[in-house]
């Protein structure tokens, strides 16, 4: 069977694309038949039972031309991704997409996609680039602040016969009521508010886990001690059925309990599974000292990478760097609302508008883009091309999360069409190590006094940098060209 689409690409101005797409006949008459057969379940004609109407008999009554234009709205958006495969295109950006008249029974459908594309970078050097690297160190103090999060994680709570203080713990019952006004008599009384009852609940004072006023209300309370408080909620409290509202609350103290750190001793390194604190010491400096090594490794890699976007032409224009930067957000928001965050809640939290968040995004974006465009090329001018035992390599961890093969997870990303994107993903990530492997570490000192000499090459790499798509897009990839914390690179 021939492939349901066939696609010829025309390059636009501006790093886009317009690709021309022909659907076979043979998959146009297919999904119409799928669609009658679909609508035939819910159709009810004389003599037929529900869901058994024939789709010969549905094209009949409801017209061919009603059905292929829901046939034709089903199927345009596994037909697009389709184009896109075809194409070969790393696309950016929303599509604008004009779908031409309806065909004639036995004729292709065609509709036309424009959109921007990832941009087609001009190498410099990136073989035996000079990269600042600094030394990876750990601090006294580091180690020390671990310790003491070691003491957190084994203190005891002790009950005190005393007046509660600032960081005791306290066991309380509460129950919190809100004024109501009848509308008739106009009286206001205290009703329960859903949430507003506890028992046996543990607060630190003040550890600030609570809405402000109700732990500073309960320092110099005794156990058995009841007292009333009154307070507000925040305006912008997260329940806004009582946000901004006055409550009263009374708080029965049961328990005043005091944390007791263990000693930094013998008996407190035997408990952490060691001879003697020394040993201790000496344990967690080199475990700080392994995750430190990796985070200058990674350092590292950015740094050799941006080493490399800097000495390339890569025409990135403000279209393609806002479009990146809202597809950037709109991952970013995927992720949030797995961890029940929505995007409301979300701008609620941080105070910000998403217009302000998406233009501060965009030097992000942009140089996302320069550095994908560069491993692009970098993989096309080595000849980068992953084996079948890097593919199994690369979905081992997967494999062994799922209890299967490495071979069987590639046979799944292979029947969902997804194994050029492992291929792909996995070339960047090798034409990465390439930069990496050929870079030459230097002091980060040396580095960052390099960049401040003025030298032939920076006028020449400058000027080749506003040369690219438009003259501001070229003035921000110069001024964009080193940052390298925080962003995007493969196998990161």
């Amino acid at each position: 069977m021939g492939a349901p689409v066939s696609t010829t690409v025309t390059e636009l101005a501006d790093s886009r694309v317009r690709v021309d797409v022909q659907v076979a006949p043979a998959e146009v008459q297919a999904s119409v038949q799928r669609k009658a057969r679909e609508l035939g379940r819910e159709l009810k004609l004389p003599g037929f039972r529900k869901g058994k109407v024939p789709a010969p008999l549905v094209l009949q009554r409801v017209g061919r031309e009603a059905v292929l234009d829901e046939a034709v709205r089903d199927g345009l958006p596994g037909w697009y991704v389709d184009a896109i495969r075809a194409s070969e295109i790393v696309p950016v950006g929303d599509p604008s997409i004009d779908l031409g008249e309806l065909p004639e029974q036995g004729a292709a459908l065609a509709f036309s996609i424009e959109i921007g594309v990832l941009p087609t970078a001009e190498l410099g050097e990136y073989r035996g680039l000079e990269v600042g690297r600094r030394e990876p160190a750990v601090a006294q103090e580091q180690i020390e602040q671990e310790i003491e999060a070691m003491r957190e994680r084994l203190a005891r709570l002790d009950t005190v016969e005393r007046p509660a203080g600032e960081g005791d713990y306290v066991v309380l019952d509460y129950a919190g009521r809100l004024p109501e006004t009848d509308a008739t008599s106009g009286e206001t009384t205290l009703v329960p508010f859903q949430g507003g009852e506890g028992r046996d609940q543990l607060v630190e004072l003040g550890g600030g886990n609570l809405i402000p006023g109700f732990e500073d209300g309960l320092l110099g309370a005794r156990a058995g001690e009841t007292r009333a408080i009154e307070l507000s909620f925040p305006a912008d409290y997260g329940n806004a059925e009582l946000a901004g509202r006055q409550a009263s609350f009374e708080i029965t103290v049961k328990e005043v309990k005091h944390k007791q750190l263990p000693e930094v001793d013998e008996d407190f390194a035997i408990d952490a599974g060691f001879d003697d604190v020394s040993e201790l010491r000496e344990d967690i400096g080199g475990r700080l000292l392994g995750v430190e090594e990796q985070r200058v490794q990674e350092e590292f890699r950015d740094a050799a990478l941006d080493a490399a976007v800097a000495g390339a032409r890569v025409p990135v224009t403000p279209e393609l760097a806002r479009a990146r930067a809202q597809e950037m957000w709109e991952r970013m928001l995927h992720t949030l609302s797995h961890r029940g965050v929505s995007r409301e809640a979300y701008l609620q939290i941080t105070g910000r508008e998403e217009p302000e968040i998406l233009a501060e995004m965009e030097a992000e974006a942009g140089q996302a883009l320069r550095r994908e465009a560069v491993l692009t090329a970098v993989v096309a001018a080595e000849g980068v091309e992953p084996s079948e035992e890097d593919l199994l390599g690369a979905v081992t961890a997967t494999a062994e999360r799922e209890g299967v093969a490495p071979e069987q997870v590639l046979a799944q990303l292979r029947d969902a069409e997804r194994i050029e994107e492992l291929r792909e993903d996995l070339a960047a990530r090798q034409a990465l190590d390439l930069i990496v492997e050929h870079a030459l570490p230097i002091p980060v000192e040396q580095a960052i006094a390099r960049e401040k000499l003025w030298t032939p090459d920076k006028d020449a790499r400058h000027e080749r940098e506003r040369a690219g798509a438009t003259a501001t897009a070229a003035g921000e990839a110069a001024g964009e060209g080193g940052s390298p914390g925080g962003l995007w690179t493969p196998g990161r």
